[in-house]
């Protein structure tokens, strides 16, 4: 199969919620095809992957996501080259990941720390990013189907790297439960209502309210 037609394969089973198979693909394209040019980028779905400091969870999960056909960018102390012993400051690094993919620039984010709770609340700060804290694969599929999460949290300490591969297999392969799209819609809602812009107008009429 030639590249263009493959492309716009891709493009479909993602947008027709059928993202395993495109994995499945690109990943095949990408390591067995005859092919010398890659899939691009665009073609592949990008996942921000940040932690506060280098574990062997932390390159194993990038090593699976990349064998997924995965495109990666990385946040932190991470990957191939990073000092080891080095730290960020989690809100730093789940700010960076969470900005990604509020702005699009990154489909899915990717967050660890050392329980996984800091970066999920740091996350949740930034509009448009719903982080779910993941210990199991039926909780990842669960927070993908009825909570439409996009940045996967995972704890350094209690995820083993059998366990962080289930969860990657559930996070990717559910989609979401459209029963569940007018709760999404009430998560937005309140999203809106308890806003930076919102609280910050608050504050002004409170203060004027006090003269």
């Amino acid at each position: 199969m030639s590249r263009v037609p493959l492309t716009r394969l891709i493009n479909f089973l993602r947008s027709s919620e059928r993202q395993p198979l495109a994995y499945a693909i690109c990943a095949a394209y990408n390591r067995y095809g005859a092919s010398r040019h890659f899939l691009s980028t665009s073609d592949i779905l990008r996942i921000a992957l940040g932690s506060d400091e280098r574990s062997h969870l932390t390159d194993f999960v990038g090593e699976d996501l990349r064998r997924r056909g995965m495109d990666l960018d990385l946040f932190g102390p991470i990957g191939e080259g990073a000092p080891g012993g080095a730290t960020e400051p989690w809100p730093d690094v789940a700010r960076n990941v969470a900005e990604q993919v509020a702005s699009g620039n990154a489909d899915y984010g990717v967050l660890f720390c050392w329980t996984g709770t800091g970066v999920s609340i740091a996350a949740n700060k930034v509009a448009g990013v719903r982080a779910a804290l993941c210990h199991d694969a039926e909780t990842a599929r669960g927070a993908r189907a009825w909570n439409e999460a996009n940045v996967l949290c995972l704890s350094l300490r209690a995820t083993p790297e059998v366990v962080a591969k289930e969860i990657l297999d559930a996070w990717f392969s559910a989609s979401p439960d459209p029963s569940e799209a007018p709760n999404i819609e009430k998560v937005k809602l309140l999203e809106r209502e308890f806003g930076p812009s919102e609280r910050s107008q608050a504050g002004v009429r409170e203060s004027n309210s006090g003269g």
